[in-house]
């Protein structure tokens, strides 16, 4: 077996929640339903599953519902195919009185011939705490 060649190397994985440290919250392969007329994996496919993995590390904090409030930065460095596996690792950047914000980036490990690992997208996502109506609420201090 051929090691991968790797650009922006994935992050290692691990770290209790709001450590601080990147975790792998999300692996999943595109199928072709995601993908547009040229082949490639549309945006906002993308951008959805971006919002799931980015959300896990917040609902963990908040230990109970969360909603996203803000897509703060979005970029989309390369093209992801069909096939592609993509890795999503999420670091937490801040915990505020009610709010979570996240850096998620994005791997895609693709040419399973001649593997290579990519960076293809990053984001930065804030998601705050809701209870049962819908409404902020306070983190419990313990997780801030």
């Amino acid at each position: 077996m051929t090691a991968a060649t790797t650009t922006d190397l994935p992050p290692s994985e691990g770290g209790a929640p709001g450590s601080h440290q990147r975790e792998l919250v999300l692996r999943v392969m595109p199928m072709p339903a995601d993908a547009n007329g040229n082949g490639d994996i549309f945006g906002g496919w993308i951008m959805a599953q971006v919002d799931i993995a980015g959300a896990v590390l917040p609902a963990r904090i908040a230990r109970g519902r969360i909603a996203t409030v803000a897509v703060n930065q979005f970029i989309f460095k390369q093209p992801v195919s069909i096939s592609d596996l993509l890795s999503f690792y999420a670091t937490v950047l801040r915990v505020g009185n009610t709010s979570v914000t996240v850096h998620v980036e994005v791997y895609a490990e693709r040419n399973p011939e001649n593997p290579e690992v990519v960076k293809v997208t990053e984001a930065n996502v804030t998601y705050v705490a809701i209870d049962a109506q819908g409404k902020p609420r306070q983190i419990p201090p313990a997780r801030r």
